[in-house]
């Protein structure tokens, strides 16, 4: 079993709960940041022909056609394919590039006109991302104790209102994992941060991580 560096829990949920309706089988799927590979395989299971991409091998253990490439290229989609694949995952990935906007505009360039794309990313809009940077000014998941290589919080309102129109994307489905809770929060302060957003205005104030399900504007219209 491949390991996955990812929040516990998160592959899973994405596999079994959203992919089944969307990774048809014989589709042509491309996972980007494919890490370990983990995802690949399982994509693969569900009957995708995978392309695993990665900026190297390092840790790379899937027997999953892999590809390297620098992902902050602003032309990587050239590299792979134009309007080549079905399905276009990337978990966790996201927050990890030097430009959002540039990295879904080119995930709309490798879609075939009705092909779909899976992401996940940091929820910096939850109630305990709003209290940690009240009280220390810094973000969850973002700040020096977390991933060094988390360089893009993803705002939710910011997302909607400009890098999926600036990018030519455009949100399908929308999940919060989990979906009521805090799986990086203490126990102890989960009641609390729970009690919390009840009073907080805006939206995502549960939930460690989004998971987006995006199609090229003008496809679904």
């Amino acid at each position: 079993m491949l390991g996955t560096t990812t929040n516990a829990g998160l592959h899973d949920f994405v596999v079994e709960a959203v992919l089944p309706r969307l990774a048809v089988r014989g589709a042509r799927a491309v996972d980007l940041g494919a890490g370990t590979g983990e995802l690949a395989a399982r994509l693969r299971g569900l009957g995708c022909d995978v392309l695993a991409v990665d900026l190297n091998r390092k840790g790379y253990g899937a027997d999953v056609q892999f590809v390297e490439q620098d992902l902050n290229q602003s032309n990587f989609a050239e590299s792979l394919g134009l309007k080549k694949f079905d399905l276009v995952t990337a978990i966790e990935v996201l927050e990890h590039v030097e430009s959002p906007i540039g990295f879904l505009r080119s995930i709309g360039q490798l879609l075939k006109p009705k092909g779909v794309a899976v992401l996940t990313t940091p929820n910096v809009d939850s109630t305990p991302a709003r209290v940690k940077f009240l009280l220390r000014g810094t973000i969850r998941m973002m700040d020096a104790e977390s991933e060094p290589t988390h360089i893009s919080p993803i705002f939710w309102d910011l997302l909607q209102r400009q890098y999926l129109p600036r990018s030519g994307m455009r949100l399908m489905e929308h999940y919060l994992f989990p979906a009521c809770g805090f799986q990086l929060t203490r126990a102890r302060y989960g009641w609390a941060m729970r009690g919390l957003s009840l009073f907080l205005g805006g939206e995502c104030l549960t939930g460690d991580n989004h998971v987006l399900v995006l199609e090229r504007r003008g496809t679904g219209e």
